[in-house]
């Protein structure tokens, strides 16, 4: 797949994280496992029944409230909530994350072409941060800037981006930004910096 059509007229990009630069699940999974293991250790909970609930709850629903619904189905204590909530900041994963192949590859071209790569990420800081150390980044970590939303605004908008343009003197007509989802693009339009979603790109 050739990039030099999204390449050629921009000199920087910026990239949201989950499921755009890899899959977020692989991470959540990882976690998950490892919460799993914590449990059985600390309670003799079954680790394996845990975490295949986990995985299928995750498949059919998300992240969302998963604790809650896993505490509740094996009646795991409340109190574990926080190991659960800390894992996701300080996991230390078995597994390398891997970044999406064609996103790999976009990202090698940009750097070969010279141009700025930028990384906004939504979310609690500590947790993004967490994911980025376990990437495997083939040696682009050395090219790239990160940026946290939650430390410019509470919630994505042209907030964040106006502060990334500001920072790194960029103008806007020179920027790309990739997403995934309907507020990132809301933020782009509204800033006046051109969206892709990463779908285009896979």
């Amino acid at each position: 797949m050739t990039f030099e059509t999204y390449i050629a007229p921009k000199s920087a990009f910026i990239f949201s994280l989950d499921d755009v630069l890899y899959p977020e699940k692989d991470y959540l999974l990882q976690v998950y496992y490892l919460f799993s293991e914590f449990i059985e250790y600390s309670t003799q909970l079954n680790a394996k029944n845990i975490l295949a609930f986990m995985q299928q709850e995750y498949s059919n629903h998300g992240h969302v409230n998963i604790f809650e619904k896993t505490a509740a189905k094996f009646d795991i204590p409340e109190k574990y909530k926080s190991n659960f909530e800390l894992l996701h900041e300080n996991a230390r994963l078995p597994l390398k994350l891997l970044l999406f192949r064609n996103i790999l590859s976009f990202l090698q071209e940009v750097v070969i072409e010279r141009k700025e790569i930028c990384i906004l990420a939504t979310g609690k800081p500590m947790v993004q941060l967490n994911k980025i150390k376990q990437l495997e980044w083939h040696g682009l970590e050395h090219y790239l800037k990160v940026y946290f939303s939650e430390e410019i605004e509470a919630t994505l908008s042209e907030k964040s981006l106006d502060f990334l343009i500001r920072e790194n003197k960029f103008k806007m007509e020179d920027i790309l930004y990739i997403g995934n989802d309907a507020v990132a693009q809301k933020a782009a339009m509204t800033a006046g910096v051109d969206f892709l979603f990463v779908e285009k790109l896979l």
